[in-house]
């Protein structure tokens, strides 16, 4: 009860709704933007993340995700949105992004990096394809082939298929680069490579 009658008052301000067209897990998402974001917002007091959520298709496979923002009143948010972007395209926000006024709808679009998914077939090869090959050995070539080289990896396992996505500067690049090995490679026999938009 006291700390209700004294407690610190509640920041006001405007709330900022942040769509990221990137396929990540929710504690990756956490960990690769929200954390940062979080705490630029705060150690310059302009706001404070206050949530964040993850959409998902009927079959689980993640669509896209979101982070939810306080500017605090007072604060020039035309300017703090531009630094928001600037950081997020930093960390690597693909393109199809964009960042939303709840009060007002206003959007803005932004992201840099271009995606790439590809789906494994997880039903109908032959058996000893699936006994003798690896979707790890599968994970690692293609992030090496594809340049990739952080910790956060992007993955679906769905019924019937098994999905990794990509980000890079060029989908097309990330394609051609992958083709050889996936022709070749048993595990990627019927795989089906889509531009993530």
């Amino acid at each position: 009860m006291f700390k209700k009658l004294f407690g610190k008052k509640e920041k006001t301000g405007s709330i900022f709704i942040i769509q990221l067209n990137d396929k990540i897990m929710p504690i990756d998402r956490g960990e690769y933007y929200e954390d940062p974001l979080d705490e630029f917002l705060r150690s310059n007091k302009y706001g404070e993340v206050i949530g964040g959520g993850t959409m998902q298709a009927h079959s689980g496979e993640i669509v896209f995700c979101n982070i939810e923002l306080l500017i605090y009143q007072g604060n020039n948010e035309q300017q703090i949105i531009r630094e928001i972007i600037e950081m997020l395209e930093e960390l690597g926000a693909p393109k199809g992004s964009h960042i939303t006024k709840e009060s007002t709808e206003e959007q803005i679009t932004f992201g840099l990096k271009e995606g790439l998914g590809i789906y494994l077939d997880g039903i109908n090869l032959p058996d000893e394809v699936y006994a003798e090959c690896d979707s790890n050995i599968v994970l690692a070539e293609l992030s090496r082939l594809v340049g990739y080289v952080g910790e956060v990896q992007r993955y679906w396992q769905g019924n019937t298929e098994t999905a990794f996505y990509f980000y890079g500067d060029s989908y097309e690049d990330m394609k051609n680069a992958i083709m050889e090995f996936t022709n070749t490679y048993p595990l990627c026999q019927n795989s089906r490579i889509t531009q993530i938009t």
